[in-house]
């Protein structure tokens, strides 16, 4: 099958891989559909994250038909329209039954590595080096999906693929940092960052009942789509003090919760131990955030920051917390919300190409050229 690989650093190739096969009685495989970029990969793509090999598929975000099942697949059969979650798990064991699903015991093949990097090993992800299971990822025509009755969706008919695919990782992420926040009526909420994940936050904050959702961000018309599409209100931080208008528009006070959905800088020299990310983002989140507030990290991390606030966090009384996405819980939900029209992502795939445009549609992603929010692929 053809395949989207890593070739090196800031290099893509679409090559042929081999099919993948079922190797476990609870997996199926899916012919792929959609496939999106996630600011995720950008550290892979630049080659800044251990254990990536050439040749390596990338992709974590897809939806696509099942072709295949294994004999202890219950909830999926063969035609089935299906969004799969981009972190892999069990379901069975102590953390997923909490819900923890991306605190998974059982969802990595290389469980060592993350041991010796955080402490204690994590789920998996599609598209991720060893690390994080070493599943092959879904920019490809076929994907392996491991705990198939635990991970994938079927979708509702009304709910087009452009629409669902966003349901496999960006929704339930920003769902997530609704969640975290504790986010109710009357809050006011501000995200940074305006793509993907920073605008389905802001949407999410909006569905909990939110009076006011700030986004900051520099980019004038990731800026105007979050105006347009979700109803929140926009703040370019080139242009005024970011703190201090955030204090204007909560009655002094600051925001009720501030959510961080920037992440490492795609280019910062540190990963997994090997140098500091830095933080600018999540900085201005903890100072502008009210006293008794709480702090939401929902960008992507693999390392360790310095010049963190910490003295911020415990003067103000802050609440700091964070995870990768535990999609599980959520998308069954998040897929009604996307029948019902509550929940429109469709907007943010602003790029659609062929999987053979892969390259072209990542050089766009990265840059933030043209416009590019999400490039989606088709294979």
């Amino acid at each position: 099958m053809r395949a989207l690989c890593w070739a090196g650093t800031d290099e893509l190739a679409v090559r042929e891989v081999p099919d993948p096969e079922l190797r476990n009685a609870q997996d199926m495989i899916v012919r792929v559909r959609r496939s999106a970029t996630c600011g995720a990969d950008l550290a892979l793509l630049g080659g800044r994250t251990p254990f990536l090999a050439v040749g390596d598929v990338l992709g974590h975000e897809f939806l696509g038909e099942v072709v295949e099942v294994g004999p202890e697949v219950r909830r999926h059969r063969p035609g089935d329209r299906v969004v799969v979650c981009a972190a892999v798990s069990c379901g069975a064991c102590w953390f997923c039954r909490q819900g923890l699903f991306a605190c998974c015991d059982n969802g990595s093949t290389g469980p060592a590595v993350t041991e010796a990097a955080w402490g204690q090993p994590t789920g998996g992800c599609y598209g991720h080096p060893g690390a994080l299971g070493g599943f092959a990822g879904s920019h490809a025509e076929y994907v392996r999906v491991p705990y198939a009755d635990v991970g994938a969706f079927r979708v509702p008919e009304p709910v087009s693929d452009d629409r669902a695919v966003f349901a496999s990782d960006a929704a339930p992420t920003g769902w997530m940092g609704a969640e975290l926040g504790g986010v109710g009526p009357g809050d006011v909420v501000a995200v940074w960052g305006a793509g993907a994940v920073g605008q389905l936050t802001a949407g999410a904050a909006l569905l909990r009942g939110a009076e006011r959702v700030i986004v900051v961000d520099r980019h004038d018309d990731r800026l105007r789509m979050v105006q347009r599409h979700v109803g929140a209100e926009p703040l370019n931080y080139r242009y005024v003090d970011v703190a201090a208008e955030l204090r204007e528009r909560s009655g002094g006070r600051g925001p009720d919760v501030c959510v961080e959905a920037v992440g490492a800088e795609a280019e910062a020299p540190g990963r997994w131990g090997g140098g500091a990310d830095r933080p600018l983002a999540l900085r201005e989140a903890v100072h502008s955030c009210r006293k008794g507030g709480t702090v939401v990290v929902l960008g992507t991390w693999t390392g360790f920051v310095d010049a963190f606030p910490l003295g911020a966090v415990m003067n103000k009384g802050l609440s700091v917390r964070s995870s990768r996405q535990h999609g599980q819980r959520w998308i069954p939900m998040l897929l009604d919300r996307m029948a019902r029209d509550e929940l429109r992502t469709e907007h943010l795939a602003t790029h659609r190409l062929p999987l053979e445009r892969g390259t072209e549609g990542y050089a766009l992603f990265r840059d933030r050229a043209d416009g590019c929010v999400r490039a989606v692929f088709s294979p």
